[in-house]
């Protein structure tokens, strides 16, 4: 699809007139037509207005011409799965996983592979073949290649660290301890809560990245731990097979 269908598209679809989309952009609506018949294509910076405006990458904007992957975990990227810097515009470079709100959330390779492999399994992927691929494939990634220029030197990994204490001293019966935290996006359960900040979302709120994992109970049963924390709260959910019941066991405001 070329830039003109695109934005055509997206224009139309969005419910905007050319006029509407025009001021949005402080522009001419001449000038959007002139998109829209292909006589022009937006500059630069129309072009980051356009992506916030619409929630597309630029290279959506610009039809598509290369397949995005992710510089941390090689992941192919479409637009659902973008990640975002700390002002919402997207980084067409990572996926929401590996980068969200502006920070980098893996320090460490071998953890990477850790998390990479049961997905590539579920795909029908041997897990060793799965394992070969990504040590082989992850230290050619942009982030790897300069991840002494891009890491923040251990400061993400020690924020983890902090909260997988506090979480494990809250001593929840049933849980098991605590040993990581991974980036989690996504519906998991339809459990809504309250953040602090008053907004109601659901555990998982499909468009946030959080710190968190699904938790098996330590001494069998049938109920799981879901653990979901940000920078200002913790919020532990107990959930039956397949996410049923799920139950708001508690919350700590940080």
């Amino acid at each position: 699809m070329d830039t003109k269908d695109v934005l055509y598209e997206l224009r139309t679809k969005n419910g905007l007139t050319q006029d509407e989309l025009a001021e949005k952009l402080y522009v001419t609506r001449q000038a959007v037509s002139r998109w829209e018949n292909g006589e022009t294509v937006p500059n630069t910076e129309t072009l980051k207005l356009l992506s916030g405006l619409f929630g597309v990458s630029i290279n959506t904007l610009l039809g598509s011409p290369r397949q995005l992957i992710c510089q941390c975990c090689g992941m192919p990227l479409d637009d659902s799965i973008i990640s975002h810097e700390k002002d919402g515009s997207l980084n067409e470079n990572y996926c929401q996983w590996c980068y969200a709100d502006g920070t980098y959330t893996y320090s460490n390779m071998d953890d990477l592979i850790d998390i990479c492999i049961p997905n590539m399994v579920s795909q029908g992927f041997a897990e060793e073949q799965a394992r070969a691929y990504l040590k082989q494939t992850l230290p050619q990634l942009d982030y790897w290649k300069r991840y002494e220029e891009l890491s923040d030197h251990g400061e993400f990994d020690a924020f983890k660290k902090q909260l997988i204490e506090e979480i494990n001293d809250l001593h929840i019966e049933g849980m098991p301890k605590l040993e990581k935290l991974n980036a989690l996006v996504g519906s998991y359960v339809n459990l809504e809560y309250t953040l602090p900040n008053g907004a109601k979302v659901k555990f998982l709120n499909d468009s946030t990245t959080y710190l968190g994992n699904q938790l098996e109970p330590e001494f069998g049963g049938d109920r799981c731990f879901g653990v979901l924390a940000a920078m200002d709260f913790i919020l532990i959910c107990t959930y039956g097979e397949g996410g049923s019941d799920p139950e708001l066991v508690l919350y700590k405001k940080r």
